[in-house]
């Protein structure tokens, strides 16, 4: 009966069909591992919600100055709670995850500092942020930050004698990025987070260890602040927002961090004191509420994704068996017509927009074209069902989310029908 329907509404034919369903046997043995850590972590977010009383008073609107904003105080509690850090700050005047980490760095390091990346080069999005492109406009070179990074070694790891031999008097921070971003790696474990912070701390304990965590919530039962990361930043329209959240952006860590982070989301003065949520702090905590399972459906999406082209013969990263850190699964179409075919049949499986066509374009902050299958709720939510890549060789697509595994398992069908009906398998 599914495969009729899907073949009559969504044009799914039998080699597709055949091909996901073989797929989805091979890797399903592996679901109720994922299954334990969504429901440990439901309980976690469940604690958090009952230890910060959250009620019906918090979803009210305020106004003015935000003092006294419950929305904001609720939601401050809950997500330092989540994170097992002394404090947070969730907000949906911190427009994405770019900014979050932006606030982080720029709220902490000062005139003559060093920031250290031990993950390669991050994501480039924060290319201008740190002033490895665009001087000139407010990055942290224009006010004497300084920068150098650390590659990961050849098998993806951390390479822990060249982190100690960056590391100079000036270090003042030291980040790690946990997802993969548009690189071609798997993406660093909780574990290997821990380590990584108790070694940079063994070299020097006053450099501040910073944790892009994008894409990673809910991935593992515990968050890297849990494990020695002094802060970790993120975006609300990925995992932790639960596909609820409208926007928004969260800081979690050291008390002390957190309070001048707030002072450059603000100004100095007034850090978290003003600023209203602006009655979004129902649908953020209804969102953070449903994330573990959200996070469930996506990660089990993307080991079929990964499972279904290799099984066609594309590489893929991470394999469908592997351990898996972020939600996110990259496939190498190796040509332009077969990145535009498979976006552009995730976005034929969208609930939204699902008769646009995904076209290459110019998006802010990246230094190459970029086309993106996001047929969302809310616009640019990548923990809803999307896929997106720069155009440039090898031509790599990064699969990710599905707020359901039956959507995320269609998008997975229609990329590679849209691919099949192109002549491109």
């Amino acid at each position: 009966m599914i495969r009729a329907y899907l073949e009559e509404r969504f044009g799914i034919g039998a080699r597709v069909f055949d091909a996901v369903e073989r797929a989805e046997a091979e890797i399903s043995p592996a679901f109720p591992r994922l299954d334990g850590t969504m429901a440990l972590n439901q309980y976690k977010v469940l604690s958090a919600f009952q230890k910060n009383r959250v009620g019906e008073g918090h979803f009210a609107w305020s106004a003015g100055y935000g003092y006294g904003d419950r929305g904001k105080e609720a939601l401050s509690g809950v997500y330092a709670d989540v994170f097992g850090a002394e404090a947070a700050l969730a907000r949906p005047i911190i427009v994405n995850g770019t900014h979050a980490i932006s606030l982080a760095l720029a709220g902490v390091l000062r005139p003559g500092d060093e920031l250290l990346y031990c993950s390669g080069s991050p994501y480039d999005t924060l290319h201008e942020t740190i002033g490895l492109r665009g001087r000139g406009g407010g990055g942290l070179a224009d006010f004497g930050v300084s920068y150098r990074q650390v590659e990961l070694t050849a098998e993806g790891g951390i390479d822990y004698g060249a982190i100690r031999a960056a590391i100079g008097p000036a270090t003042r921070m030291a980040c790690l990025q946990r997802a993969v971003g548009y690189a071609w790696r798997r993406a660093l474990t909780v574990a290997e987070i821990g380590e990584w912070a108790r070694f940079v701390k063994g070299v020097d304990e006053g450099i501040v260890c910073m944790v892009d965590n994008c894409y990673g919530e809910f991935i593992d039962s515990v968050e890297p602040t849990e494990v020695g990361a002094d802060m970790a930043a993120g975006s609300l329209i990925k995992n932790p927002g639960g596909g609820l959240a409208l926007t928004g952006g969260y800081v979690a860590g050291r008390a002390d961090l957190i309070g001048m982070v707030a002072a450059r989301m603000t100004c100095p003065g007034i850090g978290d004191e003003c600023g209203l949520v602006f009655g979004q702090s129902r649908a953020m905590l209804q969102g953070l509420f449903l994330a573990p399972r959200a996070v469930n459906a996506a990660l089990k999406g993307a080991m079929l994704c990964a499972r279904v082209f290799e099984s066609l013969g594309y590489e893929v990263c991470p394999g469908p068996f592997d351990e898996r850190s972020d939600i996110i699964e990259a496939v190498r179409l190796r040509s332009p017509e077969a990145l535009a075919a498979f976006c552009a049949g995730v976005q034929a499986a969208a609930p939204v927009d699902s008769h646009v066509r995904p076209e290459p374009w110019d998006m802010p902050g990246y230094g190459d074209q970029v086309i993106m299958a996001a047929g969302a709720f809310v616009q640019g939510s990548s923990i809803e069902l999307s896929a997106d890549g720069p155009l440039r060789p090898p031509y790599n697509v990064y699969f990710q989310g599905g707020l359901t595994y039956e959507h995320a398992k269609l998008g997975v069908m229609k990329a590679m029908q849209t691919l099949a009906d192109r002549g491109l398998i």
